[in-house]
């Protein structure tokens, strides 16, 4: 027994939702997120697939939060997410301090964007990624 088609190009969609806490500070910014600070964030993970696998599923929620759940909380929960360019980055990790280096200012929208990119190499259906940074503001990524 193979895959499930829906027909007439609809997408099925599911979202596995993934809560944790992290700091960071935002480089070339004139406000107060210029300073170390935290959240406890948010990310919803939205799969989406044109079929059904043989179970009438897009993927098991469990097999999602096995795969990027656990990677967040590995990566990114309780870490200061900061630019590679950020000097403060270079001394927490000198004081053994847990820290997560993107390439580009930790924004909610590069932080889904990285978010998005590691479950897409996981292998995941991944079709959007929105992080809730507050309970009032998020961003989204998504292709």
């Amino acid at each position: 027994m193979g895959q499930i088609g829906n027909g007439g190009g609809a997408l099925f969609r599911v979202t596995r939702e993934i809560h944790f806490c992290y700091g960071h500070r935002l480089m070339r910014y004139a406000g107060k997120c210029r300073h170390p600070h935290g959240h406890n964030g948010r990310a919803q993970v939205e799969l989406s697939s044109p079929r059904l696998d043989r179970r009438g599923m897009v993927m098991d929620f469990d097999e999602i939060k096995k795969k990027i759940q656990t990677w967040i909380d590995d990566h990114l929960d309780h870490r200061m997410i900061l630019c590679q360019a950020d000097p403060l980055a270079k001394l927490l990790q000198k004081a053994g301090e847990p820290v997560y280096l993107l390439k580009e200012n930790p924004t909610a929208e590069n932080i889904a964007r990285e978010i998005f990119r590691v479950a897409r190499g996981q292998g995941l259906p991944v079709r959007r990624v929105t992080l809730w940074e507050t309970e009032k503001s998020s961003a989204s990524y998504s292709r």
